[in-house]
């Protein structure tokens, strides 16, 4: 029983030697790695005060050019509010001169009623009518888009057909489909037009035939 009991006290004072040697060996090498990270530290250079001085002025200039920017994006979007803030609307009332338009054009066609004083007189109220849709467009800056006898600008001018003409240059409207506006600087919708092409010679056409 003796043995037995001085066995086991050899085994538990082994046991606690090696825990003891195991929590030695992890502190050092904590140490260690704490060591390295103050030596690591230490490498860096510290900043002078200029240097810090300069750094936080270099980040004041930043945040200051960043809200500058943000600045004038909102004068921006706040001037092109005030400015065209009814453009939508603008656009869907060009739908009105267009009715007109038609309107006219239908009445003007329809053979029971040709000539007569009541058609006169309608005809009449409905140029008064627009007139005045045009003046009320005039004062809100929209205006019609100059087209005949002009040149094609494709900023202004969509072309959908071709006419020939050789009284006029060629690409020179000779007829306007559906008027164009724009309201300022910016185009509503541009002017639906015809320009003029050169008539081909009969010659050009015999060869393009014999060609064929």
């Amino acid at each position: 029983m003796e043995k037995e009991q001085n066995s086991k006290t050899e085994e538990n004072i082994n046991k606690k030697t090696k825990s003891s040697e195991a929590s030695e060996n992890n502190k050092g090498s904590s140490e260690a790695s704490e060591n390295n990270k103050e030596s690591k530290e230490e490498k860096k250079p510290e900043l002078s005060p200029e240097d810090k001085i300069k750094e936080l002025e270099e980040k004041l200039t930043r945040t200051l050019a960043e809200m500058e920017n943000q600045r004038r994006r909102f004068e921006k979007e706040k001037d092109d509010a005030f400015e065209y803030g009814g453009f939508s609307f603008a656009r869907e009332s060009l739908n009105l001169i267009d009715n007109f338009d038609r309107a006219k054009q239908s009445l003007e066609n329809d053979e029971k009623i040709k000539g007569s004083d009541a058609l006169k007189k309608t005809l009449e109220h409905l140029d008064i009518v627009k007139k005045d849709l045009i003046s009320i467009f005039k004062k809100n800056n929209i205006e019609e888009i100059a087209a005949i006898d002009k040149k094609l600008d494709p900023n202004l001018h969509q072309a959908m057909m071709e006419i020939e003409d050789n009284n006029k240059e060629p690409g020179t409207i000779v007829q306007e489909i559906q008027k164009g506006f724009k309201m300022k600087d910016r185009l509503l919708r541009p002017s639906l037009v015809a320009v003029s092409k050169k008539t081909e010679k009969s010659e050009e056409k015999s060869e393009e035939k014999t060609m064929k």
